[in-house]
C-alpha cells in the first residue's frame, strides 16, 4: 500500500524522433484530438500518487510545450537521455521522495499500471514495468547467432520506472565520474549494485518509435 511519499513524474520527451521520419516530434503526432504526449500526461494526471508532473522537452519547444502544459513545469532536455531524464530531476520539488519516469511517447499507460509500479518502487526500493518476451531471442555477432537466452528469463522493459531521488541522484553522479552515459534509467540504478523489481505490465505499453506505432495506438485507443 502506497504511503504517500511524495512523488514526481518526470516525463521524457526530449528525444530526437529520428525513427519516425518527417522531421516532426514525435511527441506532437496527433492521435485522435490530441498529441501524443498530452494523452501520455492525463495518464498521470489522472493518477492520484503523483503530486507534480515535469515535463522535460526539446531545448528548441519549450514555448510549445510550456503552452501546450501551462499547470505543469517544462524544462529543457539535454544532448542525451540520461542528461535530459536528469534535468527533469532538478526541477522536482525539495519535497520529492519518488521519481516516476515515464516515456513522453508512451501513451497507452493505464492508471493502474501507474499506481502498481509506484507501490512496488515504495516496498523494493526501485520498480519499472515490464512484459515476458514471447519471441525467441538470439545473440548474434558479424551475422551469427552466438547464443540464446532462455525465454523465460527475458523480460522488455518498459515505463513508468519508480526510484528514490537520493538514489537516482547518487547513481547520475557516480555515472558522470565514470563516463558512462545510460539509455535506460534501470541500468543507470543497477550500476551502483542497485537491485531493480519488475512489476508486470502490458503489451499495449507501446512506445511510439515508427510510423506504424502510430496506426497501432490509433487502434488501440480507437481513435482513427
Amino acid at each position: 500500500m502506497y504511503k504517500n511519499k511524495r512523488a514526481s513524474a518526470i516525463i521524457a520527451g526530449a528525444g530526437a524522433s529520428v525513427r519516425m521520419g518527417g522531421g516532426i516530434s514525435k511527441q506532437l503526432l496527433k492521435i485522435g484530438d490530441n498529441t501524443v504526449i498530452e494523452h501520455t500526461v492525463q495518464r498521470f494526471e489522472q493518477c492520484e500518487y503523483i503530486d507534480e508532473i515535469i515535463i522535460v522537452c526539446p531545448p528548441d519547444q519549450e514555448s510549445v510545450f510550456q503552452e501546450m502544459f501551462p499547470n505543469h513545469t517544462v524544462t529543457q532536455g539535454g544532448k542525451t537521455r540520461q542528461e535530459s531524464v536528469y534535468n527533469g530531476v532538478c526541477a522536482t520539488s525539495n519535497e520529492c521522495s519518488l521519481i516516476v519516469i515515464h516515456d513522453g511517447a508512451r501513451p497507452l499507460v493505464t492508471v493502474n499500471e501507474i499506481c502498481s509500479v509506484i507501490e512496488d518502487a515504495e516496498k523494493y526500493g526501485s520498480s519499472t514495468l515490464a512484459v515476458p518476451v514471447k519471441d525467441t531471442i538470439k545473440a548474434v555477432e558479424n551475422g551469427i547467432v552466438i547464443d540464446t537466452p532462455p525465454r523465460e528469463r527475458l523480460f522488455a522493459v518498459q515505463t513508468p520506472q519508480v526510484f528514490y531521488k537520493e538514489q537516482y541522484i547518487q547513481a547520475y553522479k557516480t555515472a558522470l565520474q565514470n563516463k558512462h552515459d545510460f539509455t535506460d534509467d534501470c541500468q543507470l540504478i543497477e550500476s551502483i549494485g542497485e537491485k531493480v523489481h519488475i512489476t508486470i505490465g502490458n503489451y499495449e505499453n507501446i512506445k511510439i518509435t515508427t510510423p506504424e506505432d502510430i496506426t497501432i495506438a490509433r487502434a488501440l485507443l480507437h481513435l482513427y
